[in-house]
């Protein structure tokens, strides 16, 4: 998105939008759990537990830590990583506050179309 059209959203929006289009990959999901259940950061074991080649683990990887949600550090030639514990619970919380939001709609509200009715 370029500069001056994020100019327009507010910070809160601009970090849900982040944490949302990290969340937005099945593979990034799926890093994420495997990571959240583990003690101690993860090296080269990722691509071992997932069906996709190195190189798509890398991108995955490096998506998840432009948003925040990761980190990693470099041990010899491997690079692990872990939950950054920080982002993580402001992605928590953040990602809560939008869900809690929605106030339950009239019922009449974009009810479903009944079939009595025709579109020319």
């Amino acid at each position: 998105m370029e500069l001056t059209k994020t100019r327009t959203f507010t910070q809160r929006d601009l970090r849900t939008a982040r944490y949302a289009k990290a969340l937005a990959h099945p593979a990034r999901v799926a890093i994420l759990r495997l990571l959240a259940q583990r003690d101690s950061c993860v090296c080269g074991d990722l691509v071992d537990e997932l069906p996709l080649a190195q190189s798509t683990v890398s991108q995955h990887l490096k998506e998840l830590k432009e948003a925040g949600l990761i980190q990693g550090t470099i041990a010899g030639t491997n690079v692990c990583y872990c939950i950054d514990p920080k982002e993580w619970a402001m992605a928590q919380r953040t990602l809560v506050e939008l869900m809690a939001s929605f106030r339950k709609a009239d019922a009449a509200c974009c009810a479903p179309i009944t079939g009595t009715e025709t579109d020319n």
